[in-house]
């Protein structure tokens, strides 16, 4: 029977440190294709450090629109089929009927993507188009609730405490509580991964929570936020012009350079309250 993927690899290195070359054992995050498929037919392939894939596959279908509620993805499982040489790298998706997506329009969207990231005028359109609506105007958070989230996040990092090389996505209440926290290689693929136990739950949408990414806050992020309802997003680090561009038009709260007492408001400064506590 094949092995199921890892989210750590062990390997060995060599480590200068003051003229002195030591070997020793090293962790690595893992990194391994997924593949999506809907019925027979496959959807999509993505590089994701192996864990909670099954999230990884709900937030997918999700945040690009093939699917708007829990209820329409009928089965969602890891392939097990006799032969199957990809093993615990295959998740095979059961839509409802009147779900099926046109596969060639969708090969197409998702190939763009990889090659270039979502980017452009056309990828803003597209967001347009799906008629999403404005995330709760009435939340709030306090100035200390935000300040507190990295140290939360990196405390909770579990893998990147040991590689050093992930990036992650958490969730939380206005008083600043962890409800969840993925890690990921990509930084799209963390926040799919926290949609995806959003939907899976049947939590959706996120109307009253904030969500906190390791890195950049680039448009995908924002978009995919978005289409999750999240009223707040925070990065450790900046946006991207058209992240800005979209928050500001759909009325999120975009928030960057994250670090100690400093942060930068580029969108939704009504959301951030004075003081201790955030009243909704």
């Amino acid at each position: 029977m094949a092995r199921r993927p890892r989210s750590l690899d062990l390997t060995q290195v060599s480590e200068w440190t003051n003229g002195k070359l030591v070997r020793k054992d090293d962790y690595l995050a893992a990194e391994e294709p997924l593949e999506i498929r809907i019925g027979q037919d496959p959807l999509s392939v993505t590089m994701r450090t192996p864990g909670h894939d099954l999230e990884l596959a709900a937030g997918f279908l999700f945040t690009e629109g093939i699917v708007t509620e829990r209820a329409q993805i009928v089965s969602l499982d890891h392939e097990t089929g006799d032969g199957e040489t990809n093993r615990g790298n295959v998740v095979r998706v059961t839509l409802a009927a009147d779900r099926a997506p046109d596969f060639e329009r969708m090969r197409r969207h998702f190939f763009a993507a990889s090659s270039c990231g979502i980017c452009g005028k056309a990828s803003i359109d597209s967001v347009r188009a799906r008629a999403l609506e404005r995330p709760n105007p009435d939340f709030r958070l306090a100035v200390e609730v935000l300040l507190g989230l990295p140290e939360t996040l990196r405390e909770s990092q579990a893998v990147f405490g040991r590689t050093g090389g992930l990036h992650a996505a958490a969730l939380f209440d206005s008083k600043g509580e962890l409800l969840i926290l993925r890690e990921d290689i990509g930084r799209h693929n963390a926040v799919d991964k926290v949609i995806g136990w959003a939907l899976l739950g049947d939590r959706l949408p996120l109307s009253n929570s904030v969500l906190l990414v390791s890195g950049r806050g680039g448009f995908e992020i924002v978009q995919k936020a978005i289409v999750a309802g999240l009223p707040l997003v925070a990065s450790v680090s900046a946006p991207s012009s058209l992240a800005v561009e979209l928050a500001r038009e759909l009325g999120q709260t975009l928030v960057g350079f994250l670090r100690g007492r400093r942060f930068v408001i580029y969108a939704g400064e009504e959301r951030i309250k004075p003081g201790r506590t955030g009243k909704r």
